[in-house]
């Protein structure tokens, strides 16, 4: 009897013994295999430096969004001699980089002054490339414009209008372009 519970027992341990090297070479072959995808798509240092960039990003957001949300809503002007609310040279550069959106008021009243984007805009069926308002640091003023393309109705023509702009519209959530002087 005793060999026979001593043969179990001995089984009974080689069992245990093997999940034990198995368990082990299982954890070997994880961590291999992390490493290994780490190699291949890690990018550790890359990842960090975006991460980075977006937080600042957000929080560059965060306070021209509060700037934004302490204007007063209507028409904001950069000139004297109106009724509108006047902004101070820092306050119009701040509003300029926060300002994102061109309405379609803004696009026709500059379209005026160069007929041959008025008549790409038209043919096109009012679609605009692209739009932008960007601070001139050298200048100090703020420039916005667009980008209409025949392109897609047969004529091989783009035309960028673009012009400082001199008036602002603050909705309270956003502030937009209200006037581009383009001439």
């Amino acid at each position: 009897m005793s060999n026979e519970t001593s043969f179990y027992k001995n089984k009974r341990l080689t069992e245990n013994l093997k999940q034990l090297i198995g368990l082990i070479i299982l954890i070997i072959i994880i961590i291999l295999s992390f490493t290994i995808l780490n190699k291949i798509f890690g990018g550790g240092d890359e990842l960090v430096r975006k991460m980075k960039l977006e937080e600042e990003r957000i929080a560059k957001e965060k306070k021209l969004s509060a700037l934004i949300s302490k204007l007063p809503s209507g028409i904001l002007v950069t000139f004297d001699g109106t009724e509108h609310y006047k902004l101070s040279d820092e306050l119009y550069e701040a509003v300029c980089n926060a300002t994102k959106l061109i309405p379609q008021r803004a696009i026709m009243g500059a379209n005026f002054l160069n007929y041959r984007a008025h008549e790409i805009y038209t043919i096109n069926g009012n679609k605009i490339n692209e739009t932008f308002v960007r601070w001139d640091k050298e200048k100090s003023k703020c420039f916005a414009g667009f980008t209409v393309s025949g392109k897609n109705v047969g004529v091989d023509e783009t035309i960028t209008v673009s012009g400082e702009a001199l008036s602002f519209l603050s909705t309270g959530i956003d502030t937009r372009i209200y006037f581009i002087k383009n001439f």
